[in-house]
């Protein structure tokens, strides 16, 4: 009896060039801190970086370039979360509560004056 052995080719996960366009794409996003920049100084660096991008990776086609812009604005945008509104919520519920708590004290410190009066 033989053993069959698997003769298939080992797959190997090497970058396209387009992934390390992007990866080089988001450090620079990261290293020029576009993440807190205004909108209008986005836009800008976004014009020259793509120039610069087309440049310096001529096998991209157009429409990866337009994809690379697409998702560099996407990273360069905030996250959105939830946590302003629960935040918000949060401390209504806990200012309610402590208004809550000093009203009951201070009824119960009237009534320990009527009682011991």
């Amino acid at each position: 009896m033989s053993r069959s052995r698997n003769r298939r080719k080992p797959v190997t996960n090497e970058p396209t060039v387009f992934d390390m366009a992007r990866d080089e794409m988001f450090q620079h996003i990261i290293r020029c801190e576009v993440i807190g920049a205004d909108p209008e100084h986005q836009t800008e660096w976004f014009n020259d970086t793509m120039v610069h991008m087309s440049e310096r990776w001529h096998e991209l086609t157009p429409k990866q370039i337009s994809d690379l812009r697409i998702l560099g604005e996407r990273f360069a945008k905030p996250a959105r979360s939830s946590a302003p509104a629960a935040v918000e919520s949060a401390m209504a519920s806990t200012d309610e509560v402590e208004s809550e708590t000093e009203t009951a004290v201070e009824s119960e410190a009237e009534s320990l004056d009527t009682v011991s009066a």
